[in-house]
């Protein structure tokens, strides 16, 4: 089944003050999201997901990727990114997950920005006015916590029974007075070495 998109939603935050002090530099967040028709609404139970998640995963990425470099500017001053997908209360998780955890969706927008670490995540079932949450964390390096981020926004008519809302966000900048430091603070003072930054602490 080819896309049936009902409409696109962007969202734009930027924070200047935070803590009751002025961020040094503004905290930037942008997200698109999609809605569309479940492609595999009506049909029950369907065991091989592949040919849609083939037919309508690349679009989506495609899309939502202009989408924020549109906002952003241009892939370089992306920062952190993430991306989430809401399925509507007459589908599966399966549904929403299918159309994100594909390379067909997320390598067009890890290839726009030039990133290196994993899409954070959240797939999810709800119905209209379910929050859009978005966890974000740093394009290149995964023990960055200052990129340890959450956009979170709503659609009032999204998702319908037989809809599912697929996003994508960016931040451009970190929290604004980021002081827990990072992973590699932590390895270093337990003395262990051995782990990997893909490990979250």
């Amino acid at each position: 089944m080819p896309l049936a998109l009902r409409k696109i939603v962007t969202y734009t935050e930027t924070t200047l003050i935070e803590g009751g002090r002025a961020a040094p530099v503004p905290l930037r967040f942008f997200a698109a999201a999609a809605v569309l028709r479940n492609p595999w609404a009506g049909q029950g139970f369907v065991e091989d997901l592949r040919p849609e998640i083939h037919a309508v995963a690349p679009v989506l990425g495609e899309t939502l990727t202009a989408e924020i470099l549109r906002m952003a500017g241009a892939g370089e001053a992306v920062e952190g990114y993430g991306k989430a997908a809401i399925v509507g209360t007459s589908g599966e998780v399966e549904h929403a997950s299918a159309l994100i955890h594909t390379l067909r969706f997320g390598n067009h927008y890890r290839s726009a920005v030039g990133a290196k670490s994993y899409l954070a995540f959240t797939n999810t079932r709800g119905g209209p006015n379910t929050p859009v949450v978005i966890p974000l964390m740093h394009k290149l390096d995964e023990g960055m916590r200052s990129h340890y981020l959450t956009i979170q926004f709503s659609i009032l008519d999204a998702p319908a029974p037989d809809e599912i809302v697929v996003a994508l966000g960016a931040s451009i900048g970190g929290r604004p007075h980021h002081r827990i430091g990072d992973r590699y603070q932590d390895l270093k003072e337990l003395g262990d070495t051995q782990q990997t930054a893909s490990r979250h602490g």
